[in-house]
């Protein structure tokens, strides 16, 4: 420990005097001491993601690198000491641009937004997003930040902002719920979160990919001063195995046991403060038998393999689709195609770790807060490992700082409520940001073999596609993954004749499981790069390529399934038409692509969307779902149904997240949210309208609840009909974007028609495409994790590759809107596609621009890869990289 100092600073206009370890970093001083809690901990100490900015002597500064002993003498701000009315304008503007989505990265960013903009100056869109350089945002590709940084500076020298929507249903772009308070930092996220008598939480992770666990010696960290119990496998009552489709993966690996990544956990902390339960998880002993890891997928399925996971074999699924005889037909087609496309492991990098908060309740029960993309699938997990029934668990979401599918499986929840449960005591656990890159599971790398042909005008005639998807060390939904690959293998295209095969293996490498997109985006850039290959051999560009062979109502979709309605995909062709041409036309590189991506899980599995309306006695109406909001809006989505069905206004919906009500739906995954959630609303409202119809009013009704509920059960797994039917999915999406290059071969300008269904909230919509957009690119561009011997090679931010602000290029965004017979209004999921055909559609572009065909992701070594500044991982070792 080091040498405790006193130290004297001005705060937020008050003069403070604290005594604490001078090496502290003056984010933990900020947050645990004063409880500042605008400042969020998203990388601490590497200095990158900026949601930890305050002004120190007027200039923005990163807290987490910053030592207290160096601000004796300074003054600092934060978000907290900023005037009301300076406050209530950011918080206007942020909501009228549509300028946040999970808003844990905003509050910093509106602190270096106003130095920006108490300049009283003009400012380019450029400049702000230069400035915008140590600050990252996952969600929303920067645009409608840059929007909201230019409404500040014009209000700041005497303009108006625009009126925010305060109610409106359907259609209108109603404010974000509680989004002024994102923007300002006040709504907790669960790291936020304290109760009296808190313990914090940390635990010891595994040192090799595996090994032999042959003894866990905790002794050392319980003799260190503050700390107040360490947990392993034998301090488990129930069931230590948790896992979403597959039972396979323990919270807890126990002496005698292997440990199967680095991420396996195998003692847990709890401690009177972070730092000591850190110190502490760093002092417990473990002995291992190290053993060598199988690290390639196509080894693993060899039969000689050892076996990974002791719940399954190294086959965690295979998928396979059979129409036509393919090699007949390809030996017959005009011109054929072949290739080997290798897509990347890649981080989700939301900006909130993983943090878990439980509370023992006096009556023996457990209030457990979490920031899951499945509060019930938590609820459950957490109460087989503790051995009670469901409810002894209380369960509530707190809103999470970005998901994108990493959210969906148990990371530190059940060793949170573990260590509650042994101390009686609440207990809160956040991972650092080096803690969650190795323990969550990633995006696939997909190997993908694919054999296309056509006729000879471009028609497509027969695939042959394998597909070999590394899953890691645990199911999670890996076999699932890679199952909607499959399905989704031959893009929004017709082939008549396919043979396919996907594979999903274990290895030892980081779990891989749901991730935006959901396999989906891995053989997009597969099937796009076999069309501009046959393009060219045919001699038509890549826009007549798509439209010869785009799927239209009556086609056969990759899996089987007959489309019959709402396929939107010619429209979104149509709406991109004459920019793809004028660019062409002025001697711009161009690429294009189309994607298709399902809304509901499908492939058989029988889904339900439930809702409650309460009617409360301050006049409030209570909306309970079980779907989780993460930023994509999905809570105003909801208030906008019930608002459109009652007519009632949009400030009495309160939307909650809890296990008051049995309304568990499963994961928030699959673009499902608005179509389940949105039809269960619906059904409930309706219910509350004819009350109101037949003349009562809401104080009339207080007490009352409102059931609603929808369930789908008609769609088919892989192989199998129903009532002489395919139907894998509910409803689908569908999109084309072209991407243009400057004369550098730099990502100018991305163009993205998307069918929607129906644009519930336009702005909303409009904003969940940019950021896709912004994460296609990176994906395409500058993004991987690779891991050496099972462990992911950084943790840095800049070197993982998420794009900054400087590095997008203009998007325009246009809505389709071919309606959805089965979703709310005709609404469609719309949180994934936005980035399925991106990669495909840039390397169409550096085709053009250069000749080079990429066939691996990231392209780093493009011209557009190049012109960026981050994703450059030190590579000495890559040879070793896997």
């Amino acid at each position: 420990m080091s040498t405790t100092k006193t130290v004297r600073f001005t705060l937020n206009g008050e003069l403070r005097e604290i005594h604490v370890p001078g090496d502290l970093s003056l984010l933990e001083v900020l947050r645990e001491r004063f409880k500042l809690k605008s400042l969020k901990d998203g990388c601490a100490p590497q200095k990158e993601c900026g949601c930890c900015l305050a002004l120190i002597d007027g200039l923005p500064k990163v807290t987490c690198s910053i030592k207290v002993e160096q601000v004796e003498g300074r003054s600092i701000t934060t978000l907290e000491g900023v005037s009301g009315n300076e406050r209530q304008l950011y918080a206007d503007a942020f909501q009228a641009a549509a300028g946040l989505q999970c808003g844990f990265c905003t509050p910093g960013l509106v602190l270096r937004i106003k130095h920006l903009t108490d300049q009283d100056r003009p400012l380019e869109r450029d400049e702000i997003a230069r400035a915008l350089d140590g600050h990252l945002c996952r969600c929303t590709g920067y645009v409608k930040i840059i929007d909201a940084v230019q409404l500040i500076n014009a209000a700041k020298r005497g303009g108006g902002l625009p009126a925010t929507v305060e109610d409106g249903g359907v259609g209108s772009r109603l404010k974000r719920y509680q989004g002024a308070e994102l923007t300002l930092g006040t709504r907790p996220f669960v790291n936020d979160l304290e109760a009296p008598g808190m313990l914090y939480g940390a635990v010891t992770f595994s040192a090799h990919a595996r090994a032999r666990v042959l003894r866990i010696d905790t002794s050392k960290a319980l003799a260190l001063p503050g700390v107040v119990r360490v947990a392993t496998a034998k301090d488990v009552p129930g069931d230590r195995w948790v896992g979403q489709i597959y039972k396979d993966w323990p919270c807890f690996v126990a002496e005698g046991e292997e440990v199967r990544y680095v991420g396996d956990v195998l003692a847990a902390v709890a401690a009177v403060d972070r730092r000591t339960a850190r110190q502490a998880a760093q002092l417990v002993e473990v002995e291992y038998e190290v053993l060598p890891p199988v690290l390639d997928p196509r080894r693993a399925i060899e039969p000689a393999a050892p076996q990974v996971n002791p719940k399954h074999d190294n086959v965690l699924s295979v998928t396979e689709i059979t129409r036509g005889d393919t090699k007949a037909v390809l030996a017959a087609s005009a011109h054929v195609v072949s290739g080997t496309w290798q897509t990347q492991r890649i981080e989700h990098l939301f900006l909130e770790p993983e943090a878990a908060f439980a509370v023992p309740l006096p009556d023996g029960r457990l209030h457990f807060y979490t920031q899951s993309q499945g509060i019930f699938d938590d609820r459950r997990h957490v109460a087989a490992v503790l051995g009670v029934p469901e409810d002894r668990v209380f369960v509530e979401l707190v809103p999470n700082g970005g998901g994108f599918g990493g959210k969906e499986d148990m990371t530190i929840q059940a060793q949170t409520a573990l260590l509650a449960h042994l101390t009686n005591r609440p207990v809160r656990l956040a991972l650092s940001r080096e803690d969650s890159v190795r323990m969550h599971p990633k995006r696939h790398p997909i190997t993908m073999h694919y054999r296309v042909g056509c006729d000879a005008e471009g028609r497509l005639t027969a695939a042959e596609v394998d597909l070999l998807g590394d899953s890691g060390a645990y199911a999670s939904v890996g076999g699932k993954v890679l199952e909607r690959a499959a399905g989704h293998a031959c893009g929004p295209y017709r082939i008549p004749a396919l043979s396919l095969k996907a594979t999903a293996a274990y290895t030892n490498n980081p779990p891989c499981g749901a991730m935006r997109g959901f396999g989906v985006n891995q053989t997009s850039f597969a099937i796009e790069g076999c069309l501009d290959m046959l393009a060219a051999k045919v001699g038509i560009d890549g826009w007549e390529m798509r439209w010869r062979n785009g799927v239209r109502v009556g086609d056969v979709f990759t899996s089987g399934q007959i489309l019959e309605k709402s396929v939107g995909l010619e429209k979104t062709l149509l709406a991109v038409k004459d920019s793809y041409y004028a660019a062409r036309a002025t001697g711009r590189a161009v690429g294009i692509a189309c994607a298709v991506k399902n809304s509901g899980i499908g492939n058989g599995a029988i889904e339900f969307g439930k809702c409650r309306l309460t009617i409360e006695t301050d006049g409030s109406i209570g909306l309970y779902t079980g779907f989780t909001e993460m930023g994509q809006g999905l809570l105003t989505i909801l208030i906008q149904c019930a608002v459109e069905v009652t007519g009632l206004p949009a400030s009495l919906f309160r939307p909650q997240v809890n296990s008051r009500f049995e309304v568990g739906t499963g994961q928030t995954t699959g673009s499902r949210g608005t179509l389940l959630a949105g039809r269960s609303v619906i059904d409930a409202a309706t219910r509350l309208k004819a009350d109101l119809d037949a003349g009562l009013r809401l104080p009339d009704l207080v007490g009352r609840i409102y059931e609603g509920e929808t369930k789908i059960d008609d769609t088919t797994a892989p192989g199998q009909t129903k009532n002489g039917k395919i139907k894998t999915h509910t409803a689908f999406g569908w999109a084309t974007q072209v991407v243009i290059l400057d004369e550098t071969g730099k990502v100018e300008r991305v163009i993205a028609a998307h069918d929607v269904g129906r644009a519930l909230n336009p702005q909303q919509c409009e904003a969940q495409i940019q950021g896709a957009v912004h994460m296609g690119l990176g994906y395409a561009l500058t993004e991987e994790l690779p891991c050496k011997d099972g462990l992911p090679v950084t943790h840095k931010l800049r070197e993982i590759g998420v794009l900054r602000a400087q590095h997008m290029p203009e998007v325009e965004v246009i809505l389709v809107e071919e309606h959805e017979p089965e979703g709310p209004f005709g609404a469609k999921g719309v949180g994934e596609i936005g980035l399925v055909p991106t990669a495909g559609a840039v390397a169409a572009a550096l085709e053009a621009f250069d000749g080079t065909r990429h066939m691996r992701l990231p392209m780093k070594d493009s011209p557009a890869a190049k012109a960026i500044n981050v994703g450059r991982i030190p590579d000495a070792d890559r040879d070793q990289w896997h």
